[in-house]
């Protein structure tokens, strides 16, 4: 792994996270366009409606496919990307960060999800799309549906929080790992939804794409201003190499 990342930071001519980095901002906000822009235009309704269906019982629309504990096991699903549950989260991270005096740290997770949840209440009173009416709900919910914000909450904090754990491990399949953990819990949460009834995929979809680009883009800012204050960036007169005898 050591070979092949600096293989490829060679061929970029920048650090192979960073690069993952700006292709996750652009590929979230392309994304997230798209289907915002389909669900607009009321083109994604036919496939918003088969995937609905796929998850109830043929011929009984009001039963979710599966086990009878499978309902109880999404509920409990859906809630770690609840208000509740990420509230303490954040909580619990901040706390951390005060007894470690790692301020910066602690503004980048206020920033990431304060930023978060005002973007994702403002994008659901602009888009206005009504919930799933199509087959009945197993929980209850009073927002607008577009963008999920159990989806795009889940993206944003649990990978912030992976990419801050992960920037203190050493080898590369930890840090793997950490992401694929915080990746699969947005996954499950973001299915948990659908299953649920209370958000069409394109929700869903809107919310990862959303969480994913700001995710990466606090990432991103809290990177360039360490870089910054450390002299690590590069100007292109190579002025700024550390060494060049300043």
């Amino acid at each position: 792994m050591p070979g092949i990342k600096s293989k490829l930071e060679s061929f970029f001519g920048i650090e192979i996270k960073v690069l993952i980095a700006v292709i996750a901002i652009i590929v979230g906000t392309v994304g997230f366009i798209i289907i915002a822009g389909l669900v607009s235009r009321g083109s994604s309704d036919q496939f918003d409606l088969q995937i609905l269906r796929s998850f109830r019982v043929p011929g009984k629309i009001a039963r979710p496919i599966g086990p009878v504990w499978m309902f109880e096991v999404m509920r409990d699903v859906t809630s770690l990307g609840g208000p509740t549950v990420v509230f303490l989260i954040i909580i619990f991270v901040i706390g951390y960060f005060i007894l470690q005096k790692q301020y910066s740290m602690l503004f980048l997770v206020l920033v990431a999800v304060i930023g978060g949840a005002v973007m994702d209440l403002e994008l659901k009173e602009f888009f206005g799309r009504i919930r799933p009416q199509i087959i009945p709900t197993l929980m209850q919910e009073k927002s607008f549906a577009f963008p999920s914000g159990h989806s795009m909450m889940s993206a944003i904090v649990y990978l912030s929080l992976a990419s801050l754990i992960a920037r203190l491990q050493v080898r590369w399949r930890d840090k793997i790992y950490i992401i694929i953990v915080a990746v699969f819990l947005s996954f499950i949460i973001g299915i948990s939804r659908i299953y649920l009834g209370v958000h069409y995929p394109t929700d869903v979809l809107g919310g990862w794409s959303l969480g994913l680009a700001w995710a990466a883009l606090c990432w991103f800012a809290a990177w360039y201003i360490s870089q910054k204050r450390s002299g690590g960036i590069i100007s292109k007169s190579g002025n700024d190499l550390p060494g060049n005898g300043r």
